[in-house]
């Protein structure tokens, strides 16, 4: 039995808005002691002040804009690291702007835009790419101010940090976030398919982190093509801190992993969250320099595979991994669950889905095939550099 799905997609706006440890007054003064920079003690000192909720984010509640604003975040946001907020998002921007120009390039197409923004603050940039050449694309950023339910904060962490700390049970916890997210399928089942995602979170009770990670989908096996996405990443890390690649490479295996089909969603590479360990500049440069290597580590692949030879079974191979996509991203992934349970806007929060999708019943690669090779790869998750 067979059976083809068509989904109509698009890219969840800062998609994996993760955890963090909670930092009450006492420990950001703590952390500020210690040489991390963070958010003043005057900041957490007004943090603790209860201020009314923003208005409730709903899934229709933006509203369309013809010109760009020069920022998103707010003039008279007084309430956090301001500083950071617009680094974020300018970076964001930016990082936006780069990579579509280097998808449109190789493409020979370009993005829709959307541009949107929402009462009390906020909103995005939407860039689609439907009808590509090469790819079905979308590449989405968010600035988002709101409050949400204490079970959507649990919903989102990785550890169960408690960013609800200080209020009552059922009292909804006002926050802030930006993030710029990703997701690039290739037509051609030869050229692997690409997400990312990178953000930066605050809430008003004093906490901050960043999380974000970069990782490979292929439907067929290029070892090389594999070591080179996550070599350029594991440079990127090793300057950084030498524990790194590691750490996020196994959180990445881990967190691509569809319980009930017992495989990866893909090849991996990296993926963090909760990080405010150390100093905000810091962890921001690595963010930056996370975002500046999707070009280089990303686009040659597409670009030497995207006019192969493919056969009609090798299309339908790569239809079924999509599949297995399209069950990560709707199962378990907590972007998502973030996304619905906050009032997300929809056509973001699913952009990140492929065109097309194909499940068959109880299917199983020629052993010594292709598919069976790299659906090894996917089951015994493997070290690539």
């Amino acid at each position: 039995m067979r059976c083809a799905l068509l989904l109509a997609s698009s890219l969840q706006i800062g998609a994996y808005l993760l955890g963090s440890t909670p930092i009450t007054s006492g420990a950001a003064v703590s952390s500020a002691r210690d040489g991390r920079k963070g958010p003043s003690p005057a900041m957490d000192a007004a943090a603790t002040e209860k201020k009314p909720l923003p208005p409730k984010i709903t899934w229709d509640s933006h509203t369309y804009v013809d010109e760009v604003p020069d920022s998103l975040v707010r003039e008279d946001d007084l309430g956090g690291n301001m500083d950071m907020r617009r680094r974020f998002e300018a970076n964001c921007r930016r990082a936006q702007n780069e990579i579509c120009k280097a998808i449109e390039e190789l493409d020979g197409s370009q993005f829709q835009q959307d541009v949107w923004t929402r009462e009390g603050g906020g909103g995005g940039i939407s860039r689609v790419l439907k009808e590509g050449n090469v790819f079905k694309a979308g590449c989405s950023l968010s600035v988002v101010y709101g409050s949400m339910p204490q079970e959507a904060l649990a919903s989102a962490t990785s550890r169960g940090a408690d960013r609800a700390k200080g209020y009552a049970p059922g009292e909804r916890v006002p926050f802030f976030a930006c993030g710029l997210s990703s997701v690039m399928h290739p037509r051609n089942p030869m050229a692997p398919t690409m997400h990312f995602n990178y953000r930066y979170f605050e809430t008003e009770g004093g906490v901050w982190w960043f999380g974000g990670g970069s990782d490979l989908t292929p439907s067929y096996l290029f070892e090389e093509d594999v070591k080179h996405f996550h070599g350029t990443y594991k440079a990127v890390c090793d300057k950084h801190d030498p524990e790194y690649y590691a750490k996020f490479k196994k959180w990445a295996d881990e967190y691509f992993y569809i319980k009930h089909r017992g495989e990866t969603r893909g090849l991996g590479g990296i993926f963090f969250d909760d990080q405010n360990d150390r100093d905000a500049d810091t962890i921001f440069a690595f963010s930056k320099e996370c975002l500046d290597s999707i070009v280089p580590a990303y686009v040659p692949l597409v670009a030497k595979h995207k006019d192969d030879v493919y056969t009609e079974k090798q299309k339908q191979w790569q239809q079924m991994r999509r599949g297995r996509y399209v069950e990560f991203n709707l199962v378990y992934d907590r972007g998502t669950v973030f996304g619905l349970k906050t009032g997300g806007r929809i056509e973001s929060i699913l952009m990140s889905l492929p065109e097309t999708a194909r499940w068959e019943y109880n299917h199983k690669p020629e052993e010594g095939s292709p598919e069976a090779d790299i659906m090894d790869a996917f089951k015994n998750p493997r070290d690539w550099c």
